[in-house]
């Protein structure tokens, strides 16, 4: 089983030249060079040279590199798209998705300009109408790798209150997540957008982790050292996992189909959860950079 580490994904504005030279040593899984909210207008151009740019000049080793790009129907979509599959990026992010259509429609640009399938698709579900059509958008095309909520903008567009048990958009989440488990695909929470809530952004966290996330989009990186705690196996959660595998095996060595371990019944659901466990495990210690 082989996992990719997407504990934390921070948002960098593709215009703050600062920021996406810092990033080469930020311990954080994947990047997004952002050429859509966190850019102004007037700055997408330049903006997106200095994406191209840096991901030519720095070295952002392990990290996962996913461009955000302005809406493919927009006066900048088509030129980001083309600059981002000349680029060294691993994945494309496309925001506001709603259909299945918009999704298709630029897989088969890429299929065109990137026909052995390097880059990926990502697409962001923030609205109303995309959370309703996730389930046809998570089944739209062979690229596509991973939902990301987008929960700011959906709560502003259910006239919703933020709340700290984020109540008002569950339903919404859970219906992600169950999209995204059905299709193989992963997905990442959205972002806290308090940035010296720490106790809140680690609530919002772990509640995050327990629904099932992989990981959760930042915008600081005074967020990355918690979300990558939250994300990562507990050692009491990787060596029950150790416990379990070494359990079955041995169960199957004597013809049994199921086992004990610290007096709970052990079926194969709970192997492949453990062989889960472990192999986050293992590609989180392989980022030795970090």
């Amino acid at each position: 089983m082989s996992i990719r580490p997407r504990r934390s994904v921070l948002y960098m504005s593709g215009a703050n030249s600062r920021s996406l030279e810092k990033a080469q040593n930020l311990k954080v899984d994947s990047l997004i060079f952002d050429l859509e909210d966190a850019v102004a207008p007037e700055q997408k151009v330049v903006a997106r040279e200095k994406v191209s740019n840096a991901l030519d000049s720095f070295d952002y080793s392990h990290r996962e590199k996913v461009i955000r790009i302005n809406t493919i129907d927009s006066v900048w979509g088509k030129a980001d798209l083309a600059a981002a599959l000349s680029s060294k990026v691993d994945a494309i992010l496309l925001p506001k998705v709603e259909s299945a259509d918009t999704v298709k429609e630029v897989g088969a640009m890429m299929d065109q300009a990137d026909p052995k399938r390097r880059i990926a698709l990502w697409a962001m579900i923030e609205t109303p109408l995309g959370v309703l059509n996730v389930q046809s958008i998570a089944t739209s095309s062979p690229r596509l790798d991973c939902l990301v909520m987008g929960t700011s903008d959906l709560i502003k567009d259910l006239h919703a209150r933020s709340t700290q048990d984020r109540g008002p958009i569950l339903v919404s989440l859970h219906l992600c997540l169950l999209a995204a488990r059905a299709h193989g695909l992963s997905i990442l929470d959205g972002v806290h957008v308090d940035l010296k809530d720490l106790p809140g952004l680690k609530a919002v966290a772990m509640q995050g982790r327990n629904m099932g996330f992989d990981g959760k989009t930042v915008i600081h990186p005074n967020q990355i050292d918690i979300v990558n705690e939250v994300f990562s196996p507990s050692p009491v959660e990787v060596e029950q996992a150790r416990l379990i595998v070494r359990a079955w095996q041995e169960a199957l060595d004597e013809g049994k189909g199921v086992c004990v371990v610290n007096g709970k019944l052990v079926e194969k659901l709970h192997v492949d959860e453990a062989n889960r466990i472990l192999s986050l495990t293992r590609a989180i210690a392989g980022q030795q950079d970090y």
